[in-house]
């Protein structure tokens, strides 16, 4: 029985225990979870503290310029952002109207990218477990950018636009001004400098402002205006090679598109008269002479001096262009010299890479523009012959004959220079000399009397008219030397005469001396061969 009972009675003291032993279990198992959690944290940051620190690594979950840089090598993560800066990054410019994307560099921003992970290395551990955003280091480049926003006026820059006038239905309608626009670059300077400083930016708004056309009412200006448009208007160009004088004139509707208002006045309007002339130096209908051109610039500045006076006319010079001589058989440099009657110094100027003593039939020589050869103001209304081949010399004033009479040009050692010059100065008594002169005391001097220049021989040695020469030994060469070739170059006339002529030609006068070599360019000049 005792077994029995003490078989009966254990099972409650058992059941009770193991009762115990389980709400004792239930009670401890969430406190060793949190423990063994926050262990394995503090292991996880130890090792990745431990990692950063010896293994040069970013810290984790770091970001620049949208890069995901945490954990990588130093060396790594500065590629990777100085290659995103390079190749991928853009910044937009706006004005208004305009929009320009360029890169950083070309607007001098330029990224620091070292400095910018040595920033990330000392976030640490922030960036666990949610990310942080680094900004980037960045440079300004005051100059570079200065340099890209005066690129960027220039493309921004809408000129203001003066009162104009157009021809409608027979009468003159005035056109109101415009206001035009501009970069103002200080100020854009100025404003993307405050944006950098507040952090990276990457979109910037120019700073324009307004122009105010000097004139923008029509009205006052109005009356002048019709009247410039309906009078009509002549343009008139002189060649002085042939001296002939060809006129242009347009209809009232491209008159009109010539002229706008300015502050007290008419003045022309370069792009569109400069439309005009163009036309006329390349129309096949224009009887403008071989290789002339009217000049822009000068058309303007003649026509703006006709507004500024109220006249309906202005004149102009006709230009020449420059040519290509091929060589013929028989050429010489001096010889292509007197047949173009351009001084042979000159064509030397043109052509520095050929040895014009050395020609060869084809070789091809540049001569230079005709113009060379008049560099002042043209007197048109006066006009001097000289013809080698008779030894005279005729004079012309409005295309009369002023005077005539014998002279002595150049002998063949220091032949006179055909060609189409011009009265250069006036000097009673000038000095000349020559190679010849020149001995062991030095050179001699003769004196020249009413000596006029007409061209360089070569630079500083001038030709020219003169009278009566005073030789070094004290004797006078003039007026029995006339009538064939004496001289050294010049053109020398009685001493009489050749004051006469000195009183008589103003500087600017042309000269146009004429040979078997350059044949009479003007019609003055062919009258002188029929005497």
């Amino acid at each position: 029985m005792a077994v029995r009972n003490s078989d009966a009675h254990p099972q409650k003291p058992f059941t009770g225990i193991s009762l115990n032993i389980l709400q004792k279990t239930e009670c401890k198992h969430p406190t060793a979870i949190k423990f063994v959690g926050l262990a394995l944290i503090v292991l996880i940051l130890l090792i990745v503290v431990l990692n950063i620190f010896f293994s040069n690594r970013l810290p984790p979950n770091v970001f620049i310029l949208d890069n995901a840089v945490g954990g990588m090598p130093l060396d790594e993560a500065i590629s990777l952002l100085e290659s995103t800066w390079a190749q991928d990054r853009t910044m937009t410019l706006s004005s208004e109207t305009q929009e320009w994307i360029v890169s950083p560099t070309q607007l001098g921003i330029h990224l620091d990218a070292e400095a910018s992970i040595a920033i990330a290395m000392d976030v640490g551990v922030a960036g666990i477990p949610f990310g942080v955003y680094v900004d980037p280091v960045i440079s300004i480049d005051r100059d570079r950018m200065l340099q890209f926003l005066q690129y960027l006026s220039d493309e921004i820059y809408d000129p203001p636009v003066n009162a104009r006038y157009e021809w409608r239905n027979n009468s003159t309608i005035g056109i109101p001004g415009q206001v035009g626009t501009e970069l103002d670059v200080d100020a854009t300077l100025n404003q993307i400098y405050q944006s950098l400083a507040e952090g990276p930016q990457f979109e910037f708004l120019l700073v324009t402002s307004t122009i105010t056309p000097p004139s923008g009412n029509p009205e006052i200006l109005l009356e002048e205006a019709e009247k410039f448009i309906t009078a009509p208007f002549e343009l008139s160009a002189y060649d002085p090679f042939s001296d002939r004088s060809f006129s242009f004139t347009a209809t009232p509707e491209t008159l009109g598109t010539w002229i706008e208002a300015s502050e007290s006045q008419l003045v022309a309007v370069q792009e569109t008269l400069g439309e005009y002339i163009e036309t006329v130096n390349h129309s096949s209908e224009v009887d403008l002479p071989e290789n002339t051109y009217l000049d822009l610039t000068e058309v303007v500045q003649s026509v703006n001096r006709a507004l500024s006076t109220r006249s309906n006319s202005a004149q102009i010079m006709l230009r020449s262009r420059p040519i290509l001589y091929e060589v013929n058989s028989g050429d010489t440099g001096y010889g292509i010299a007197r047949k173009a009657g351009i001084p042979f110094f000159l064509i030397e100027q043109e052509n520095p890479d050929i040895d014009l003593s050395i020609l060869s039939p084809g070789d091809v020589v540049t001569l230079p523009s005709r113009d060379v050869t008049l560099p002042i103001q043209v007197i048109s209304n006066k006009r001097i012959i000289v013809d080698l081949e008779t030894q005279t010399l005729a004079a012309y004033e409005d295309d009369e004959l002023v005077f005539n009479w014998q002279i002595s040009s150049g002998i063949s050692e220091a032949p006179t220079s055909p060609g189409v010059y011009q009265i250069l100065s006036h000097e009673p008594v000038a000095s000349g000399s020559s190679y010849s002169l020149c001995g062991e005391a030095g050179c001699g001097q003769w004196e020249l009397n009413w000596f006029m220049g007409i061209y360089e021989v070569v630079p500083g040695l001038v030709n020219g008219f003169h009278g009566a020469v005073l030789l070094p030994n004290g004797t006078f060469l003039g007026g029995n030397n006339v009538g064939t070739p004496y001289t050294l170059g010049c053109v020398m006339s009685r001493d009489d005469q050749a004051r006469q002529l000195y009183e008589w030609a103003n500087e600017g006068t042309i000269v146009e001396i004429i040979s078997a070599d350059y044949p009479p360019q003007s019609e003055l000049a062919r009258r002188v061969i029929n005497f």
